[in-house]
């Protein structure tokens, strides 16, 4: 099965707070549930497990959420 297509979600500035970026993005529904998220090991920029909310997106980085992808785009 093909990957999930990825949504292109355009960004004012940049660097993007991950947790900030999971929420505009709608992978994540709210700063909780990003925190959640990130806490539990489920989210992937680039291909690596994020452990840090705070890690800093640039345009083009790939976010994967259970199996659903995003990247900042500007």
């Amino acid at each position: 099965m093909p990957p999930a297509p990825i949504l292109d979600v355009p960004i004012a500035t940049e660097p993007i707070r991950l947790g900030q970026f999971l929420k505009l993005s709608g992978l994540a529904e709210d700063g909780v549930h990003a925190r959640e998220l990130v806490e539990a090991g489920e989210v992937m920029v680039d291909g690596r497990t994020e452990t840090r909310r705070g890690a800093q997106l640039r345009r083009g980085q790939v976010v994967a959420v259970h199996g659903r992808r995003a990247r900042p785009v500007g």
